[in-house]
C-alpha cells in the first residue's frame, strides 16, 4: 500500500462520495455517511485528511486510532463518519490493486445473502402497511420484514395511540406464519413498557425486537433483553470502539447492529464483529438506506463467521428518500427471491454516475 497523496470528495446535504489518489495513480471510492454529509466532508478534510496524507496506509487500524487519538478533544459521531470515508475508499483502492472484491479480501467468496425488507414509515396505517409488504413480498420475494413500533425516541409514547397494539397482530395475521417478522422502537421506551410490548411479539411470533429503549441507556436494554425470549438487538449509533466493549461483555443485545459508516469504516467494524464473535454474538449490521453503505454490508456480511442471517434492506424508493436517485451507472441493488448479489469485480465494483459528480459540492485535500 503507498502513501495517499489526495482526498476528493463530492456531497450535497444527504450523501457524501470520497475519492482517493494514491502517489502511483491508483484511485478509491468511498462514501462518508449519510446526512448531514456536507458538515461530514468539511470533517473529513479538515480533521482527517491532515493526518492521514502522505502517510503509510500498510496498517490502516493504527492509522485510524491516530486520528481519533489527534482529534480527541472532538471525539464522537461526526469523525467516525468521516474517518469511515477515508477507510471504505482505501478498501476500495485495495481491491482494485489486488483484482479482488472487498469480500474477498476479507476472507469471503461473492455469492448471494438473504434480505430483510425494511420498512421506514410509521405515519402509515397497519392495514396499509399489511398491503404494500404484501405487494413486495409477491414481486421480490422478500420472506422477513422489519416494521416501526412506537415513536421514534418517544418517551414512551406512539406515532398515534394504539397504533403500535394494533399493528403487531396485523402483520402477522396478513403475511403469514412463514414470514420473519422484525420490529424497530428507535429507542422509544422504558424497560416496563419494552417488555410490555416485547411480549405483545412474542405472542405473534416476532423474531427481533431492535433499540427498545435510549440507546445510550445500557442498563435499560439489558433489562429488556433478559426478560424476554425475543432476540433484542442494537448498537447502529454507537461510535466508540470501548463502548461497543461494554454492549458486549454485559451482553446488553442478543445481536448486535453496528452502522459500517456511523462507526468509522470497515476496519473497526470488523473490531466489533470480532469482539462479537468472541462473545457468541451475531452481527445484523444497520444499512437503511441505498447509499454505499448497503453495499459496503453486503460485502461484509458474506465475509464474516457470525453473521446474522439476512441484510438489513430499505423497501423505501425515490419518494421517501429523493437524494437516492442517479447515483450510480448501474443498480448494484436487484433483488430476486429475496436475495441480493454481491458482484465479483474489483474493490465495490460500482461506478458513480458522472452527472450527479458535476452538480456535487467538490473539496479537494492533497500534499
Amino acid at each position: 500500500m503507498f502513501n495517499i497523496k489526495k482526498i476528493e470528495s463530492f456531497c450535497n446535504e444527504f450523501v457524501g462520495f470520497v475519492r482517493i489518489t494514491d502517489e502511483c495513480g491508483s484511485q478509491g471510492w468511498g462514501q462518508v455517511s449519510t446526512y448531514n454529509s456536507d458538515f461530514t466532508c468539511s470533517i473529513l478534510h479538515r480533521q482527517v485528511a491532515p493526518w492521514v496524507l502522505g502517510v503509510e496506509t500498510d496498517d490502516l487500524g493504527d492509522l485510524l486510532d491516530l486520528v481519533t487519538e489527534r482529534e480527541h478533544k472532538f471525539p464522537g459521531s461526526y469523525l467516525r463518519r468521516a474517518i469511515g470515508g477515508f477507510d471504505t475508499a482505501i478498501w476500495d483502492m485495495k481491491g482494485k490493486q489486488q483484482d479482488k472484491s472487498v469480500t474477498e479480501l476479507l476472507g469471503g467468496k461473492p455469492g448471494k445473502l438473504r434480505t430483510y425488507g425494511s420498512s421506514m414509515r410509521r405515519a402509515i396505517t397497519p392495514k396499509d402497511e399489511a398491503a404494500r409488504l404484501n405487494q413486495l413480498r409477491d414481486r421480490f420475494g422478500f420472506d422477513a420484514f422489519k416494521i416501526r413500533a412506537g415513536s421514534e425516541v418517544g418517551r414512551n409514547q406512539d406515532e398515534w395511540p394504539g397504533r403500535t397494539e394494533e399493528i403487531i397482530p396485523t402483520m402477522r395475521k396478513a403475511l403469514g406464519d412463514e414470514v420473519d417478522l422484525l420490529i424497530d422502537a428507535n429507542s422509544c421506551y422504558s424497560p416496563d413498557r419494552a417488555i410490555e410490548v416485547g411480549k405483545l411479539l412474542e405472542d405473534n411470533g416476532f423474531c427481533h425486537f431492535e433499540e427498545p429503549c435510549p440507546y445510550w441507556e445500557l442498563e435499560q436494554t439489558k433489562l429488556v433483553t433478559d426478560a424476554l425470549n425475543i432476540d433484542v438487538t442494537g448498537g447502529e449509533q454507537d461510535c466508540d470502539l470501548t463502548v461497543w466493549k461494554r454492549i458486549i461483555d454485559i451482553k446488553a443485545v442478543n445481536i448486535v447492529q453496528p452502522d459500517i459508516l456511523y462507526l468509522g469504516g470497515i476496519d473497526r467494524t470488523m473490531r466489533v464483529v470480532s469482539m462479537a464473535n468472541k462473545a457468541g454474538l451475531p452481527v445484523t449490521p444497520h444499512c437503511a438506506n441505498l447509499s454505499l453503505v448497503t453495499l459496503f454490508t453486503m460485502h461484509l456480511l458474506n465475509a464474516i463467521q457470525n453473521a446474522g442471517k439476512y441484510l438489513e434492506f430499505s423497501i423505501e424508493g425515490t419518494d421517501y428518500y429523493p437524494w437516492q436517485q442517479y447515483l450510480y451507472e448501474e443498480d448494484p441493488f436487484k433483488i430476486d427471491d429475496g436475495k441480493i448479489t454481491i458482484s465479483n469485480r474489483p474493490g465495490w465494483g460500482i461506478s458513480i454516475k458522472q452527472e450527479w459528480l458535476e452538480n456535487s459540492i467538490y473539496q479537494v485535500s492533497e500534499l
